[in-house]
């Protein structure tokens, strides 16, 4: 049975009949894939004879593959062994796209760098995901914390003293989707004048583009960006409240007409009246007093309380959810914002389980999950078919573990 997914719904695939070829591992060259995967295109995930590592991570890793392989097919080839490379080699020929996300000058060892392939195939579009764009940096071996913490991330994030990730592979996962950004504008030049282009995104230039609002708040005041939890906020009233029996939810008014909302809902008429008060500005000022009023006053009121007046004077809150509870959250639940598929890896190898899905609508609809994340090697036979190897050929192949 073919390993295919049963969408509800028939949502836009403005990338079909497009081919990428993907040669990735860990997250962000494989998230460029998902996208490009999600809106339509064929991409064939090339694995190692062993498969990609992130198909057997524990911990925090073990979500990698499910998440980010999706609507793809897999194909294992042995690029160490010079017959799995050709097999590469040809299988990029027929490629509109390829994608890469390994040290600099692995991929031009087998012949499947940009300069090798696109001799072949001008039209090619070849989007390289590093560490570092090119410079004096791109010879170092990155990770997502590794750029957090040179570009000013987990300083922002952290307390004073005590830098801390951000609790997501935000690095990773932007920095894919700026390569297919990448890829889909190179496709819009290619259509114009018939030639393609190499591509790069990178994990610490996106990094850098992160914190570009703080970088320009010292370029305009002279003052350096004080980490989050310690910063000089923009608004007055938007922090997390401890309210009764421990709870906690996010509350904000961002503008004076929120203030007055704000004040008015929770019966603090006297708050409204004062003129230390009367502007975000002067509130911002004055935080160190009005702070601990709006602190000892809410810690006696609930937490669905408080959501529910929040929700219907039109004013910003938030419960403070943990990533297992959006399981069960209405709004994702009613939006199809979440979708079922099949682990291909593991314990739990056959089961399904929920994953979720690209952020946005074409059409009015979420773009779906046409192809459970593959097992390794699953397409291998009828790719290399595809591609006009004979039975005996790929039979010879297999022998030689040139494929897998």
């Amino acid at each position: 049975m073919p390993n295919t997914a049963s969408p509800t719904t028939s949502p836009p695939q403005p990338l079909a009949g497009l081919r990428v070829v993907e040669f990735t591992h860990m997250v962000m060259g494989p998230t460029c894939g998902m996208v490009l995967a999600d809106m339509g295109a064929e991409v064939i995930k090339v694995e190692p004879a062993d498969g990609d590592r992130t198909r057997h991570l524990l911990g925090a890793g073990s979500g990698f593959f499910p998440l980010f392989n999706r609507n793809k097919k897999s194909i294992g080839i042995n690029l160490h062994d010079e017959a799995g490379a050709a097999v590469a080699r040809k299988l990029c020929a027929s490629a509109d796209v390829v994608i890469e996300n390994f040290k600099p000058g692995t991929m031009a060892k087998y012949g499947l760098d940009y300069a090798a392939l696109s001799a072949g195939n001008p039209r090619l579009i070849y989007a390289s995901h590093k560490g570092f764009l090119p410079g004096p940096y791109d010879h170092r071996t990155a990770l997502d914390e590794v750029v957090q913490m040179m570009g000013g991330l987990a300083y922002m994030t952290g307390r004073p003293g005590d830098p801390l990730r951000a609790g997501s592979s935000v690095n990773d996962i932007m920095g894919g989707m700026f390569g297919a950004i990448a890829v889909m504008g190179a496709l819009i030049q290619r259509g114009i004048t018939g030639k393609g282009m190499e591509v790069q995104s990178a994990l610490f230039e996106n990094n850098v583009f992160l914190v570009g609002q703080h970088m320009l708040q010292y370029a305009i005041t002279g003052r350096p960006a004080a980490p989050m939890p310690d910063r000089i906020s923009a608004w007055a009233v938007y922090d997390v409240f401890t309210v009764k029996d421990g709870e906690q939810i996010f509350l904000a008014a961002v503008s004076d007409a929120q203030w007055a909302t704000f004040c008015r809902v929770l019966g603090f008429n006297d708050l409204l009246a004062d003129t230390r008060y009367a502007s975000n500005n002067a509130r911002v000022t004055q935080r160190p007093t009005l702070m601990p009023i709006l602190r000892e006053r809410l810690a006696l009121r609930n937490a669905d309380e408080l959501a529910a007046l929040f929700e219907k004077a039109g004013l910003p809150f938030a419960p403070i959810r943990k990533p297992e509870e959006l399981y069960d959250d209405e709004h994702l639940l009613a939006t199809g914002g979440l979708a079922d598929i099949t682990l291909p890896d593991g314990a739990r190898a056959g089961e399904t389980a929920r994953t979720t899905l690209c952020p946005f609508t074409m059409d009015g609809q979420r773009l779906g999950v046409r192809l459970n994340p593959p097992t390794l090697g699953e397409h291998t036979q009828a790719l290399l078919s595809e591609l006009g190897y004979g039975a005996g050929e790929i039979e010879s192949l297999h022998r030689q573990s040139a494929i897998s």
